[in-house]
């Protein structure tokens, strides 16, 4: 068999961005006093685009890559090379799978014929009869790092970022010889937090440096002259002048690794639980085949990744997924619906922060770390002032101690951010933020004092999470100059910025706004002035739903756990003790306020609140969370509880009804956009695809609304995935 057998499917892409196999001959460099090893075939991986346009894997790359390789293969067999390397175009040695193509192959026989393909092409790699080399330059993901793991030696720069294996988080397995290599390689321990913690882990990556630590590659170099460096490396590896030591490495046919491999698998397994509640296949397969290669040939264990990965392209969490991280994540948050031309936006040089507390200390440091402007606190006394400055310069500490900053980038942080106890510190501002108590007056004054310090061009935006910025900006002499920037916490790690537009905000102050959350390296969403905007609406129905059920009398633990086949983040009830109960109460009010009934306000909350108590759960005797009996002596319940699956059903249709309803309002431009704001600001599940799939596939959009949020196939396989799910999440 060769790469040209898969012919038939690489001409079902054919507008697929090629990455090509260039390949050139390089003599390899002596060692002093030595000659050359001889000559060395070098393969870039480049789709001729910019950094931009990152490189990835089609059935069409494959079949060119295996050419190459086989092509390599005969040429070793006849001694003309000693030799064979693969690197990347700068940034990038390849980010993975193509998933576009791979979200498209409709039939299992395609899935399967795509997974077979890599495996022949990556088989070739590790068996060309002369030493393979990956030199990881940059941004190595899925099939990309599997490239490296298939090569018989790796080098990786210190530059390098994002090298992982994330498929658990889209759906998938590492199908390409990553499973199997990858515990041998640096143990079955370190194998479950590449391919499980860290992609349910907000899909967290490893750098170069972490990489090496780790035992994935053998030779860590700088940038400045990896290639070079690389290449000096692999003459001395190939002539036995360097032997690679690889200290994690294991043999899985030992008994004590036997034992590592089967408590691995058992951690792996509790960490998806507490992750997903299993409501997603994608990683238990991971572990299910990690669980079975322990005492499989290699290429066993390619039968069963090529089986799973067919098995799992076919599924509405695969199809969901690629909607939310290629769709959303990837496409729609670089061009923001509704956002007004670039051009207009005006330059920012200096900002300014009312408040001096946590959430403020939060922004300035994200202000001046990201935007690198001076920003300036000012608080109702120099106490409140110098602690908030103070926040600043022990979080850029923290960040010097673990070596993410210079010295030099920690010094300047510092000097930018400042503190007063007079507005008129904001003089020269350009943009200043609010960031105190959550109180109409309260904000509507500090804007007034603001407004008459500031220059007529200075745009002023307010943190708040569900207050209405046009009634903030109703007293303003410029009432266009106000915006919503409602951040979400923490601020340094949460990704979404709720850009809220008022009636008469203008383009040029939106426009700002956007480019600010660009360089704040946010994704922005804009949002009509409304309620509690997206995220906390949303969040607050559910948590509505979950605790008015409570209150009629369904045990706590079944309404708290009723949504585990959702998947969600945490349970309601932890959600709520998270985001602190008076918080949360506050905004259910205004939202009761607004909308009525819909969101109900929980005498029994109230009364936990009045005395005190902080969370519904608190640890038993033996560990487990129940709720105490002076806490549920302050409550009383009704009479009419619910099951689980009631309640599940229950969520599921004020969910539909609640998003129809901000769509008929114009809350935002369409259901992808409330599919973002949940993915990014409240760590909805991709392998959802957010909310609004889900409800698609539960039937909650048809039975509440009488239609689909989304077209099917958008983020679900067909027509036929719209029916009732509710056991599948």
């Amino acid at each position: 068999m060769t790469a040209a057998d898969f012919t038939t499917l690489a001409e079902l892409f054919p507008n697929e961005t090629v990455t090509h196999s260039y390949v050139r001959d390089i003599e390899l460099p002596a060692s002093p006093g030595a000659s050359s090893p001889g000559a060395f075939a070098l393969i870039t991986l480049d789709n001729g685009l910019d950094h931009s346009k990152p490189t990835t894997l089609g059935p069409n790359t494959l079949v060119e890559l295996g050419t190459a390789l086989e092509a390599l293969k005969e040429r070793a067999a006849r001694g003309e090379i000693v030799g064979v390397g693969v690197t990347g175009k700068p940034y990038f040695l390849v980010a993975g799978a193509d998933l576009s193509a791979v979200k498209s192959l409709e039939k299992h026989e395609h899935g399967l014929w795509m997974a077979q393909l890599g495996h022949h092409v990556y088989a070739t790699l590790a068996n060309l009869g002369v030493p393979s080399f990956a030199f990881i330059n940059g941004v190595a993901l899925g099939g990309g790092l599997e490239i490296a793991l298939q090569s018989t030696y790796r080098t990786v720069s210190t530059g390098a970022g994002a090298l992982s294996l994330p498929e658990a988080a889209l759906g998938l397995v590492p199908g390409w010889g990553g499973v199997y290599i990858l515990p041998r390689l640096i143990g079955p321990e370190n194998a479950v937090k590449v391919m499980i913690e860290n992609p349910l882990s907000n899909n967290r990556t490893l750098n170069g440096p972490e990489a090496f630590r780790l035992g994935i590659a053998d030779a860590l170099f700088e940038p400045a002259d990896f290639l070079e460096q690389s290449l000096a490396w692999a003459a001395r590896v190939i002539t036995g002048e360097v032997v690679p030591e690889r200290a994690k490495a294991v043999d899985p046919s030992d008994p004590d690794t036997a034992k590592r491999w089967a408590a691995a698998v058992t951690a792996g397994r509790t960490f998806v639980e507490s992750k997903t509640s299993n409501a997603s296949p994608a990683p238990a397969k991971v572990l299910d085949i990690l669980e079975a290669n322990r005492t499989m040939a290699q290429t066993e264990s390619a039968e069963l990744e090529c089986d799973t990965l067919a098995v799992l392209m076919q599924t509405d969490e695969f199809r969901a997924t690629v909607y939310a991280f290629l769709d959303l994540v990837q496409k729609r948050s670089k061009r923001p619906a509704g956002a007004p031309d670039r051009k207009l936006a005006r330059p920012v040089t200096k900002v300014g922060v009312v408040g001096a507390g946590l959430m403020a200390s939060q922004l300035a440091l994200l202000f001046a770390r990201q935007l690198k402007v001076p920003v300036v606190m000012t608080d109702i006394d120099q106490a409140r002032v110098d602690k908030g400055v103070g926040y600043v310069h022990a979080e850029v500490d923290k960040l010097l101690g673990k070596n993410r900053i210079s010295q030099d980038a920690a010094n300047r942080t510092k000097a930018l951010v400042s503190g007063s106890v007079s507005k008129d510190a904001f003089a020269d501002a350009d943009f200043v933020i609010e960031a105190v108590f959550e109180e109409l007056n309260v904000k509507k004054q500090v804007f007034a004092e603001v407004e008459a310090i500031v220059s007529p061009d200075c745009i002023l935006a307010t943190n708040t999470s569900s207050l209405s910025v046009t009634a903030m900006a109703a007293d303003l002499e410029h009432p266009e100059r106000l915006v919503g920037f409602h951040f979400f916490n923490p601020v340094a790690v949460m990704p979404l910025l709720e850009i809220v537009r008022a009636p008469k905000t203008d383009d040029a102050v939106l426009a700002t706004a956007f480019e600010l959350a660009k360089g704040l390296k946010k994704t922005a969403v804009l949002v009509k002035d409304a309620p509690a905007f997206v995220v906390n609406r949303i969040l607050l129905r559910l948590m509505g739903e979950v605790m008015a059920a409570f209150d009629e009398g369904t045990p706590a633990a079944v309404a708290d756990n009723a949504l585990r086949p959702m998947g969600l983040p945490m349970t309601p009830f932890t959600l709520g003790a998270m985001v602190g109960l008076p918080v949360a109460q506050h905004v259910q009010e205004s939202l009761h306020s607004a909308f009525g009934d819909r969101f109900a306000v929980s005498a029994n909350l109230q009364k936990l609140i009045d005395n005190g108590v902080k969370s519904l759960w608190a640890p038993g005797a033996d560990g487990s969370q129940e709720i105490p009996e002076s806490t549920l002596s302050l409550m009383s319940f009704g009479t009419s509880p619910s099951t689980g699956e009631e309640v599940l059903h229950r969520v599921q249709d004020a969910l539909a009804q609640e998003i129809g309803l901000m769509l008929d309002e114009g809350v935002v431009a369409g259901p992808e956009d409330i599919d973002l704001c949940m993915i990014l600001g409240a760590g909805w599940p991709m392998f959802l695809g957010g909310i609004t799939p889900y409800l698609d596939r539960v039937g909650a959009s048809e039975r509440v609304n009488g239609r689909r949020f989304l077209p099917p196939g958008a983020a679900s396989r067909s027509a036929q995935s719209a029916g009732p799910e509710s056991a599948r999440g």
